[in-house]
């Protein structure tokens, strides 16, 4: 089954493993595979693998073997990589795009949370230092701190990690202000959610794989769907 997996820069599996991942090179684990607990995992959705990432190098891969299926992962006996790509500056993006979301949601955003994202830009391009960035993000942290707790709070915390790392932690600020502000109960409530993490998730695959499209190489591998 085709999947989404993170990997650490160094490409090493993580929880003691350290084996070095490539790409064609199938690797196994031990025992029978068990969710959460033993076999190669990976996500259907690129969203959903974000959620389990060690770091910044997104891979395609192929799980089989015994393969069990939960809610947002699977895992089998055998996980092959198929290609991979180092989406350190999209997730950057990403988290950028998210938090504009929730900002665009809040009649009047703070600041401070604008300016982060402004920030966190400026830093990709190289035109501010990091302590510049820190200290538009220590803004924004003290924003949504202070926030009530509402869709406000929300998006501030989003466009806070946006101006970090954390593009995870400012995905899913994004998609909880978006949940709030289209439900009006619990049932709607975990509707929005998913149509919210459904529509980050479209926005991500896109972005990753117009990135794999434009490598020099070109799409190398014949069993993945970026054709």
């Amino acid at each position: 089954m085709l999947a989404w997996h993170f990997l650490s820069e160094d490409k090493r599996l993580g929880y003691g493993d350290g084996r070095v991942v490539e790409v064609g090179v199938p690797l196994e684990c031990e025992g029978e595979p068990a969710l959460c607990e033993r076999g190669m995992h990976g996500s259907v959705r690129l969203i959903d693998a974000l959620r389990y990432a060690s770091g910044p190098i997104v891979c395609r891969v192929e799980i089989d073997g015994d393969v069990l299926e939960g809610e947002d992962k699977m895992c089998g006996r055998r996980r092959t990589v198929l290609w991979m790509l180092d989406a350190t500056r999209i997730l950057h993006e990403f988290a950028c795009q998210c938090a504009e979301d929730a900002l665009a949601m809040v009649d009047e955003p703070d600041p401070s949370s604008v300016a982060a994202i402004a920030a966190k830009r400026r830093w990709l391009n190289g035109e501010i230092a990091d302590e510049e960035l820190d200290a538009t993000r220590a803004a924004a942290e003290a924003a949504a701190e202070a926030a009530a707790w509402s869709a406000a709070r929300d998006a501030a915390w989003a466009a806070a990690r946006a101006a970090s790392w954390a593009a995870r932690d400012a995905a899913r600020d994004a998609a909880r202000d978006a949940a709030w502000a289209a439900a009006r109960d619990a049932a709607e409530l975990e509707a929005a959610w998913a149509v919210a993490r459904a529509k980050q998730n479209e926005r991500l695959t896109e972005m990753v794989m117009e990135a794999h499209e434009a490598t020099p190489d070109g799409p190398i591998c014949a069993a993945c769907d970026c054709d």
